[in-house]
């Protein structure tokens, strides 16, 4: 039982909360898609208008987050990955799963450094975000960064529910298995889908902003 407990709750925070904030964020992110940016500010208004926003982030996005990701990365400093020896389709997810996992987290801790992190501390306002982003996908590096990131995130995401599914005894048999693996993975193509075609509409020279913030990342950058 040694380490059960703990492999149980990081699966549940994979999937509630997190899953949820995932799908929000994807959505949110969409709207620059669907409405430009107009529809994109729209979004992040609503959320930062929400009552008590910040004990709801702090509750349910960056204390989950921090275990999940400090124990997945425990978790796949463990792993004894064999698709050297036995490269059949759940080797492969599960090695996947770890390194998909790794890059996130690594994604995330930049994002949120360059996005909430900034407006925090004051060089960047929530009508800016737009600017940071478009900053960041207009430049070649951080644009094949941001695409790697999302998909990456798009796989742990579709196969950790996948896996949640299996370890948690919803899908018991092969048949269930392989119908919800079915679905997880055409999920993982949508989202991915959807998260590139946002990165596109970023693009667009209705999100440029002037920044000192994003003038100062461009001299890095350059």
């Amino acid at each position: 039982m040694k380490g059960f407990y703990s492999r149980k709750l990081h699966s549940l925070l994979g999937v509630i909360p997190l899953s949820l904030f995932f799908v929000e964020h994807l959505v949110t992110n969409f709207t620059a898609v669907e409405g430009g940016k107009e529809a994109f500010y729209g979004a992040v208004a609503f959320l930062n208008g929400l009552p008590l926003v910040i004990v709801i982030e702090a509750l349910l996005i960056w204390l989950p987050l921090f275990y999940h990701g400090v124990y997945g990365l425990y978790i796949a400093y463990q792993a004894k990955p064999n698709v050297g020896r036995y490269g059949n389709e759940r080797n492969w997810r599960y090695t996947l799963q770890r390194v998909s996992g790794i890059i996130t987290f690594v994604f995330v801790i930049w994002h949120v450094w360059e996005t909430r992190v900034q407006i925090a501390l004051g060089n960047v306002s929530h009508e800016e975000i737009g600017g940071v982003i478009h900053d960041a996908v207009t430049n070649p590096i951080t644009f094949a960064i941001y695409m790697i990131s999302v998909v990456a995130a798009s796989y742990h995401f579709a196969n950790g529910l996948w896996s949640f599914l299996v370890s948690w005894g919803i899908t018991v048999g092969p048949r269930a298995q392989r119908v919800s693996s079915y679905v997880c993975m055409s999920l993982f193509a949508i989202i991915s889908i959807m998260f590139i075609v946002s990165l596109f509409a970023f693009r667009s020279i209705d999100f440029q902003t002037a920044t000192s913030m994003i003038d100062a990342v461009k001299t890095v950058l350059i």
